[in-house]
């Protein structure tokens, strides 16, 4: 069992309270139509009075096409802890204020079963609320990036293992601690470049903490065709924080066809 880590800080520990705000951020998040079927989401990690709106913005779109989904990839950078490839879980339970959910391991050449990147991590605890909500029965495997893993080298983990019923959701903030202008100057590359597809300026010119899990989808969208779109962005001077030195978060979607 692992317990939540970080309820009552990033989000509320009472589950009531936790559900109520996350249906108001449902609500009250900015709608989009995806022109295609959704393959991947990227999503902020964030406090949920600061990021939980735009990441709201991705998971509506998954809540209304949640019959779609038999599988739930998640991808996100370890703050804590540096560990060899990228780290699945050992069949754990993790329990939120909304209850357990049973996390499937996964393997792959990078992929290793190890517990404890997982126990005080944030970047995917945070995203299982929303999925208890808006995918309460898709099998989710989360996988953390360790420092010697690639994008590539993560992306060639998963293209064998998607199917048409598999969502990957990679967890990525965007700039950290610039003034209100400045980060949306820099985060404007970021919104430009994601949806574009344009991985070596996203390597170069693009600030975020979890950079190497957004670029995993990339490559697998430049591998399958998939085509990006920025969903939603803000930041905390936006949401919830003052304007002198704030945190980015981007929503973007990718998809293939056509509606």
């Amino acid at each position: 069992m692992r317990p939540p880590a970080v309820a009552g800080t990033f989000y509320p520990a009472d589950g009531q309270e936790l559900l109520r705000m996350i249906e108001v951020m449902l609500r009250n998040a900015k709608r989009t139509r995806v022109p295609g079927k959704l393959r991947a989401l990227i999503v902020p990690h964030a406090g949920y009075v600061y990021s939980g709106i735009v990441a709201a913005a991705g998971y509506n779109i998954l809540k209304e096409h949640r019959d779609e989904y038999d599988e739930i990839i998640l991808i996100g950078p370890s703050h804590y802890m540096t560990f060899y490839g990228a780290a699945s879980v050992v069949s754990d339970v993790w329990e939120t204020p909304l209850g357990q959910v049973v996390m499937q391991p996964m393997a792959g050449k990078q992929i290793v079963p190890l517990r404890e990147p997982h126990i005080p991590e944030h970047s995917l605890e945070v995203q299982v609320p929303f999925l208890q909500v808006c995918a309460p029965n898709a099998r989710i495997f989360p996988l953390l990036m360790g420092g010697s893993i690639t994008p590539e080298e993560m992306a060639n983990d998963i293209y064998n293992r998607l199917t048409d019923r598999t969502l990957v959701i990679a967890s990525s903030d965007l700039s950290h601690y610039h003034p209100y202008d400045e980060a949306v100057r820099i985060d404007s590359v970021a919104n430009s470049a994601i949806p574009a597809l344009d991985i070596q300026r996203v390597k170069r010119d693009v600030e975020a903490c979890g950079k190497a899990a957004i670029l995993s989808v990339m490559y697998l969208a430049q591998h399958f065709s998939w085509k990006g779109m920025l969903i939603d962005y803000r930041n905390s001077g936006d949401t919830g924080g003052d304007k002198e030195s704030v945190v980015g978060y981007g929503c973007y979607g990718f998809f293939e066809g056509d509606a």
